[in-house]
C-alpha cells in the first residue's frame, strides 16, 4: 500500500466527478393534485393549461452553462458529431392557476444516433439531488448513456427552482460560507452551537423567502411532474420513457401517480423508500451510510492499511477522529483547518463510490501522521458544491408568453444554486417541521445507528423549521395502478438510498407495477458502478422492453488487485 506522500492529491482526485446526492439529500416527498388532471381545476383551468400545450419548442446549439448551472464550456459535440441543443419549455408558475404567470423550464437533448426506423421516443432523466442541472449533467454523464442514444433522444432538464428554471436564491455565497464555516453541524454542548445551528437556518429561510419568495411555493415536487408531462407532450411522446436516478425516483414515483395511463418504460435507480417520514428517512440513511463504511473498513482491513487491525478498531477510530478534530481541527498546507464536519463530509462522500475508496483510505492514514490535506481536498472535491446566489431584484415579469423572459444569471459572481434548490424542493414537499427537542429525543436512536453518521443526520432535520412555505405531505404518494411496468434497480451497499427502499417502492406503486433487478455492490445506485449486469438489463429493458425475471439478482465483477 503506497503511503500518502507518494500519492499526490491531484492524482488522487482526477476521478473525483460530482455528486448528484449528498448525504441528507434522496428525502423529499410530493403533493398530490390530482391523478393525471391538467391544475386547472375547471373546463376553463384546462383551456389555460392547454394553451401550453400548443407551443412549439425551439431547439437551438447549447450555450455555455450558466455560473448558476454550474458554469463551464458549452458542451462538445458527441463522438458522431451530434451536436447538443439546448430549448426553453414555458409552464405555468402555479398548475392550479395556469392562468397567471408562466416560467421557464431549461431542456437539453442529443438526438437519437440510430435508424430513425428504429427510434422509440425520447428518454428524460432526473440525475437527483434534489438541486442538480440536468443540463449541466446529462452531457458530462453522456458516455454512461450512448447505448440508449441508439434509440432514444436523450433529454433532461433544470427542474423549476433549479439552475436557469426560475433557479431559488438563498444567502449570499460568500455570506453562507462565511456562516457555515462558524457553525458546528453537530453540535453537541446543548447551547451555543446548538443556537448558532438554529439561527443559520432562520437566516437561510428567510433569505429564500427575500430573494425567491414568489417562486418558492412552486418548486415542489408535483409541480416538477406536471412539467415531465407537459415536456412528454411537446416533444411527441405517447408515452413518457424515463431514468430517475436517487431523488429523481421520487420524482418518478409521483409521475406514475398522476399520469398512470402515461407510463411507458422508466428505470429507477438508486430508489428512495416513499413510505418514511424525513426523520425516519434520515435514520435509514445512518443505517445506511454506517454499513458502507464498515463494508469500506472491511476492505481496508484486507489492504492491510494501517488504521485498526479490524472493522471495529477502524470505525471506532473514525468516531474518535471526527470528535477530536471537531474539538481542535488540524492545520492545513494551505493555511486553513480540517474539522470534524469536513471529516464526515470527505467520509461520506467517498462512500457514493467504491473507486473514490483508496483516497480515502491514504487521506485517513495522512491525518494519523498530522496531514490533513488529502481528507480536506477530498471534503472540497466531493461535498456539495456551491451555496447559491443572492438576488437583489424579480428577474421574472408576469408575462404567460413562449418567450423566456427568466434570467438567473444578471450577477456574475453568483454560483450553482444546488444546496438553496435542494432545501427548497425538500421543505416545499414535506410537511415535517421538527424542532431541536424533537432532535434531541430521537438522538439516542441515531446515535446507536450509527455514532459516526447518526448526529450529522439527526440535526440534518431542523433544516426546515422556520420555512415560509407550508409543506403538503410527510411522505409523497407514488401509488400507480395499471402503469406500465417500472424497472428498479436497488443496490444492497448503497448509502443514501438504503436497499429496502426498492421494495417498499414496487410495493407503493401497487400489484404489477414494479419489478426489481438487486444488485450486490457498492455506492449509491447501480447503473454507474459500470456492472456489465445491471447495464445489460437496463439496456434490456428501456430498447427492447425485456423486464428481468423475478428475484433477478447482479452480483459485482471482481476488482483489480489492490482496488
Amino acid at each position: 500500500m503506497p503511503s500518502a506522500r507518494a500519492i499526490s492529491t491531484a492524482a488522487l482526485l482526477a476521478t473525483a466527478t460530482l455528486l448528484s446526492c449528498s448525504l441528507t439529500a434522496c428525502a423529499p416527498t410530493a403533493r398530490d393534485g390530482g391523478r393525471g388532471g391538467d391544475g386547472g381545476g375547471t373546463a376553463t383551468g384546462a383551456q389555460d393549461a392547454d394553451r401550453f400545450r400548443e407551443q412549439s419548442l425551439d431547439w437551438k446549439d447549447c450555450p455555455a452553462p450558466s455560473p448558476v448551472q454550474g458554469g463551464g464550456e458549452a458542451p462538445a459535440p458527441l463522438p458522431d458529431g451530434t451536436r447538443w441543443q439546448c430549448t426553453t419549455m414555458r409552464t405555468p408558475l402555479d398548475w392550479k392557476k395556469p392562468s397567471g404567470e408562466s416560467i421557464g423550464i431549461e431542456l437539453i437533448r442529443a438526438r437519437a444516433g440510430g435508424d430513425t426506423d428504429d427510434r422509440i421516443g425520447s428518454l428524460l432523466f432526473d440525475f437527483g439531488g434534489p438541486g442538480g442541472s440536468g443540463v449541466t449533467t446529462l452531457p458530462a454523464l453522456a458516455p454512461d448513456y450512448e447505448k440508449l442514444r441508439s434509440r432514444y433522444d436523450l433529454v433532461s432538464f433544470d427542474p423549476r427552482g433549479v439552475g436557469d428554471s426560475r433557479g431559488v436564491r438563498c444567502l449570499d455565497p460568500d455570506a453562507a460560507e462565511e456562516a457555515e464555516d462558524e457553525v458546528d453541524g453537530t453540535p453537541d454542548d446543548g447551547g451555543d452551537e446548538t443556537d448558532a445551528l438554529v439561527e443559520l437556518n432562520r437566516l437561510t429561510a428567510a433569505a429564500c423567502e427575500k430573494n425567491s419568495g414568489d417562486v418558492l411555493p412552486y418548486v415542489g415536487t408535483t409541480e416538477a411532474a406536471r412539467d415531465m408531462d407537459l415536456m412528454r407532450h411537446l416533444l411527441g411522446d405517447e408515452k413518457l420513457h424515463y431514468f430517475g436516478i436517487s431523488y429523481g425516483t421520487e420524482l418518478g414515483g409521483v409521475y406514475a401517480h398522476l399520469f398512470p395511463g402515461n407510463v411507458g418504460r422508466a428505470v429507477l435507480d438508486g430508489v428512495v423508500d416513499p413510505t418514511r417520514d424525513r426523520m425516519e428517512e434520515a435514520l435509514g440513511q445512518a443505517g445506511g451510510f454506517q454499513l458502507a463504511f464498515e463494508h469500506f473498513a472491511a476492505w481496508c482491513v484486507e489492504q492491510r492499511c494501517t488504521l485498526g487491525e479490524d472493522t471495529e478498531a477502524i470505525v471506532d477510530a473514525a468516531v474518535e477522529l471526527e470528535a477530536d478534530l471537531d474539538e481542535t481541527p488540524l492545520p492545513t498546507s494551505d493555511g486553513s483547518e480540517l474539522d470534524g464536519d469536513e471529516v464526515l463530509s470527505a467520509i461520506t462522500g467517498s462512500l457514493y463510490s467504491r473507486s473514490f475508496w483508496p483516497a480515502l483510505l491514504v487521506g485517513l492514514e495522512a491525518v494519523t501522521d498530522g496531514d490533513g490535506d488529502v481528507l480536506a481536498d477530498l471534503a472540497e472535491a466531493l461535498g456539495q458544491h456551491g451555496t447559491g446566489g443572492d438576488s437583489d431584484s424579480d428577474s421574472d415579469s408576469d408575462d404567460t408568453t413562449d418567450e423566456n423572459t427568466d434570467d438567473p444569471t444578471d450577477d456574475p459572481a453568483d454560483e450553482s444554486n444546488e444546496n438553496d434548490a435542494f432545501r427548497a424542493i425538500t421543505c416545499d414537499d414535506s410537511s415535517d417541521r421538527y424542532t431541536v427537542a424533537d432532535v434531541q429525543a430521537r438522538m439516542p436512536e441515531f446515535v446507536e445507528t450509527s455514532p459516526l453518521f447518526g448526529p450529522g443526520l439527526a440535526w440534518s432535520a431542523l433544516s426546515c423549521a422556520g420555512w415560509p412555505v407550508p409543506g403538503e405531505a410527510h411522505h409523497p404518494e407514488v401509488s400507480a395502478p395499471g402503469a406500465a411496468p417500472i424497472m428498479l434497480v436497488g443496490n444492497t451497499g448503497d448509502p443514501a438510498t438504503p436497499y429496502r427502499g426498492a421494495a417498499r417502492m414496487a410495493e407503493a406503486l401497487g400489484e404489477g407495477v414494479g419489478f426489481e433487478l438487486t444488485y450486490r455492490g457498492e455506492g449509491h445506485g447501480a447503473f454507474d458502478s459500470a456492472n456489465a449486469c445491471v447495464r445489460d438489463a437496463v439496456h434490456a429493458y428501456l430498447l427492447d422492453g425485456k423486464l428481468p425475471g423475478s428475484g433477478a439478482v447482479c452480483e459485482p465483477e471482481p476488482l483489480p488487485e489492490g482496488k
